[in-house]
């Protein structure tokens, strides 16, 4: 009678398990189509901005440059403010990043954990989801991290180091003198994974 009490509550913990995954892969899946339907939104509401800042760096210096403390400008996509767009080649990832973060923001695409790109201070969080910043682990010193502003504005990085923190150790996370750090969440929350970014004056 204990076996078969025994087997019966393994088999449930078995099909739990599954179901858990069948779950988390679902969750990752319509995430990853929500950020690519995000990203062809935001490349049509500003088609027009490369042509538009080739005229403008002709003519002036670009806003942020004098006024690095400015405010990061938005762009509204499917009802969430993006301050631009992420892509990391080595991954062949291109996504959309939130202004603000949440638990539901970081559901959709990566999210402005805090900083600007313009005070070389940017942070950006994103889940541990396949489709989204799984991935980050994987990347090597000098792979290239291109940050897009919503006016189109483009800051080129490279992947300085890798390092791993504990899963609530903000301190340590916001810590350094890095232009962009990338994280994400491994080890089922236990412990983060932070992308260290400098970026490349051209």
């Amino acid at each position: 009678m204990k076996g078969k009490i025994l087997t019966g509550v393994g088999l449930l913990l078995i099909a739990a398990a599954l179901l858990l995954t069948v779950y988390n892969i679902r969750e990752s899946d319509r995430a990853g189509s929500e950020s690519e339907e995000m990203v062809v939104r935001m490349e049509s509401l500003t088609a027009d901005l490369p042509e538009r800042l080739e005229t403008e760096k002709k003519e002036l210096v670009p806003e942020y440059v004098k006024n690095p403390e400015m405010e990061m400008p938005t762009v509204e996509v499917n009802g969430q403010e993006c301050v631009g767009m992420i892509e990391i080649p080595a991954l062949g990832l291109k996504l959309p990043v939130i202004s603000e973060w949440s638990d539901a923001k970081l559901k959709k695409a990566p999210c402005r954990y805090s900083g600007s790109a313009y005070l070389k201070n940017m942070i950006i969080a994103g889940h541990n989801y396949r489709t989204h910043f799984s991935g980050i682990k994987r990347l090597n010193p000098g792979d290239s991290v291109v940050f897009t502003d919503a006016d189109g504005n483009v800051f080129s990085y490279e992947v300085a180091e890798i390092e791993t923190v504990g899963g609530y150790d903000i301190e340590k996370m916001e810590a350094g003198d890095w232009d962009l750090t990338l994280f994400t969440c491994t080890n089922k929350g236990k412990a983060r994974a932070a992308v260290r970014c400098r970026e490349i004056e051209e």
